[in-house]
């Protein structure tokens, strides 16, 4: 576990050290998903199946707020149907002006639920959604996972009734439109998918929220049963054909997603749960304070250490370093001879000092180095002396 720790650890230093960098990848790379993934699926208008334009516009994202990669996809998508029929476009565009204003009303910091709800549908692993929605989001953020369902449903319908759009005629306009509405008014695992991962992300909220021990894993563990649940039910009484392998596959596929979400955001250690009472003029106060699960990070230190100096250069300062007591024993002898004292011990002291440190200030100091051959030392030098 302590391993775990310290990769969680370094992942969060290494993403707030380059979020900068890391955002607008990220961004780039779910806005190319998305609107591939839009092209793919209705792909009417050829012109906008272009891997170029998609990547041009995916850059557009990549700097731009979180919410223009859904506005785009829903740009895309409108194209697509216009290409296919222009009553077509006219509900689709109705039905985003209908969820537009829901969604802005209850939940404007959701787009990414908005997003990735009709994609993750598409992959055949919706039930990541519900269980996400509600460990990190509120319970507004149904609005918002409902209108990605809806969303999803709508490709569907027009995929599913343009083979019968094609054939008919452009005075046929009515019969285009009634074709798109009763198509998703009668879709009753629509309503059955918004009603389960609305009920599904409402009750992982409400357990999550309790202070008993462990209650996001309960969450997770509810939020499966109920989905599991509300969709047979679903499909049991409006035969909307859900498949049951399916069903249990992307339930346990949606707990290890959650497993994941739960270690990065509520890791907490319940071995050290402290309950705490006080109390002011007006209340008393209980508190429970479970302490997070963390670890220190090894840090490593770089020690500079300063280049060997090169053999040349050695035996130079080496012999500066054996002249410098030469003069400075002639200077000191100079000295000595200039204040001479008065009295015949005292001159002659003088007098003595003085030659002697005339004698030392002639001394000669002689230093060689880096003389290479046979004789030597081993590091190319030579021992000398020094001669007076």
């Amino acid at each position: 576990m302590t391993g775990l720790l310290e990769i969680r650890e370094k992942i969060k230093l290494i993403y707030g050290r380059y979020e900068v960098f890391i955002l607008p990848v990220v961004k780039l790379l779910l806005a190319f998903v998305v609107l591939n993934t839009v092209n793919g699926r209705l792909g009417y208008m050829t012109q906008l199946d272009n891997v170029t334009i998609v990547l041009i516009v995916a850059l557009l994202c990549s700097f731009l707020p979180t919410s223009f990669i859904v506005l785009f996809a829903a740009g895309f998508s409108l194209a697509h149907m216009y290409a296919l029929s222009l009553e077509v476009a006219a509900v689709g565009l109705c039905m985003y002006l209908i969820m537009f204003l829901l969604f802005f009303r209850f939940s404007p910091k959701d787009s990414l639920v908005v997003a990735l709800t009709p994609l993750l549908c598409s992959m055949n692993i919706p039930y990541v959604v519900p269980l996400a929605v509600g460990l990190l989001c509120g319970p507004s953020s149904i609005v918002s996972l409902g209108c990605g369902v809806a969303v999803f449903y709508l490709f569907q319908t027009v995929i599913a009734s343009a083979p019968g759009i094609n054939t008919m005629a452009d005075s046929e306009a009515t019969e285009k439109v009634r074709l798109i509405i009763d198509g998703l008014i009668g879709n009753k695992a629509m309503l059955v998918t918004i009603a389960a991962f609305a009920i599904t992300a409402l009750v992982v909220y409400l357990i999550r929220r309790l202070s008993v021990d462990h209650s996001w894993t309960i969450a997770m563990a509810a939020g499966v049963m109920t989905d599991i649940v509300i969709l047979l039910v679903g499909d049991l009484l409006y035969e909307t054909n859900i498949s049951v392998a399916g069903a249990l596959l992307g339930s346990i596929l949606a707990l290890a997603v959650a497993k994941v979400i739960e270690f990065f955001r509520f890791c907490v250690d319940y071995s050290r749960t402290e309950k705490v009472q006080f109390e002011d003029d007006e209340y008393y106060y209980y508190v429970k304070a479970v302490p997070k699960m963390t670890v220190a990070v090894s840090a490593k230190t770089v020690k500079k250490i300063n280049a060997q100096r090169s053999k040349a250069a050695a035996p130079a300062q080496e012999g500066a370093a054996l002249e410098r007591p030469a003069r400075q024993s002639g200077k000191n002898g100079r000295n000595a001879a200039a204040k001479k004292p008065a009295g015949g011990r005292g001159g002659a002291k003088g007098r003595n000092q003085s030659r002697n440190g005339g004698r030392k200030g002639a001394g000669r100091s002689v230093t060689i180095g880096n003389i290479s051959g046979e004789v030597g030392n081993q590091d190319g030098t030579m021992d000398f002396e020094e001669l007076f």
